[in-house]
Order: structure tokens, then C-alpha cells, then sequence
């Protein structure tokens, strides 16, 4: 599925569109060069568990920041952009986040190698001419086709 965004607003309500339709344990795995919307993807999922979006920032220096959100969902984002090997994800103790009870988004999800999960949601972010952006949903795992469907029907719905 792909859906194009044109500013940092609609990519935005991208995100909430898409945690409109996650639950708990739901990983969503970001790939996409520097600047391409990937954070910004992130605020806009993390706002609609009532996040403060301006609290989610690159957490390029610390790897992994947790959240609480309404009804005490636990939301974890990750950053791997300077992981150099998955011996240092292994060593934060990602399956606790990844397979516990709340929703994780990783950007860099490339890098996990190995460590991918079994079944997520993976989003590419691409950037094109000026704030533009194109966000290309993709699912692994029975789970994750499930929320693409549904994803394609809530579009068709809001036009």
C-alpha cells in the first residue's frame, strides 16, 4: 500500500491513521534514508495513544525511549541509526520490548539483521520533491495484512 504525504502535518496524521488500528504487542519496523519522515511518522502514531508528540524525538544517542500513553500503554521507540552490531541490540534487551505488552516502533529496522521479527508492519519513507513524502506500507505476517486491509478500507472511507 502506498500513500503519499505532502507536508509534515499530513505525515502526521498518517501515523494516527495507522495507531488508529494497532493494539498491544504491535511492531512497526521504519526503513527510509536521513530526513525522509520517519520521527515525524512516529509523533504522528505516538499522538493518537495520547503521547505528547513533541516528546518523541530522534533518540539517535540513547537507542530506545519508553512512553505510557492512555489507558498505561507502554510505547517504545527505537533508533538504530548508530547500532553497529546486533550484539548491542541484543545487549539493551530488545525482546522485552519487542514481544511484551506494548506497541514498538523501530526506525533503521534494517538494521536489526537477524533480530527481525517474525511478523510487523514495515513502512518505507522516501522523500521526493520538496516536503513530499512517500510512505509504502508493507506487512509480514497474517497480523499485519490484516491491518493493511483494514488501513485501505479507513482511507477509502476519509477519501
Amino acid at each position: 500500500m502506498k500513500l503519499t504525504s505532502h507536508s509534515v502535518s499530513e505525515t502526521i496524521k498518517i501515523g494516527k491513521m495507522i495507531a488508529s488500528l494497532l493494539k498491544r504487542g504491535d511492531i512497526v519496523c521504519l526503513v527510509g534514508q536521513l530526513g525522509s519522515g520517519k520521527t515525524v511518522l512516529t509523533k504522528g502514531i505516538a499522538s493518537a495513544f495520547g503521547i505528547n508528540k513533541d516528546k518523541i524525538t530522534s533518540p539517535t544517542f540513547i537507542i530506545v525511549r519508553g512512553h505510557f500513553g492512555k489507558e498505561n500503554l507502554a510505547f517504545y521507540h527505537f533508533d538504530l541509526y548508530r547500532v553497529n552490531s546486533v550484539d548491542e541490540i541484543i545487549a539493551l534487551g530488545y525482546e522485552e520490548y519487542f514481544y511484551g505488552n506494548g506497541i514498538t516502533v523501530v526506525e533503521w529496522a534494517d538494521r536489526l539483521n537477524e533480530l527481525i521479527p517474525k511478523e510487523y508492519l514495515k513502512i518505507k519513507l522516501c522523500c521526493r520533491k520538496d516536503s513530499q513524502r512517500q510512505i509504502e506500507l508493507s506487512a509480514v505476517g497474517k497480523r499485519y495484512e490484516e491491518l493493511i486491509d483494514s488501513l485501505k478500507r479507513v482511507c477509502r472511507l476519509t477519501g
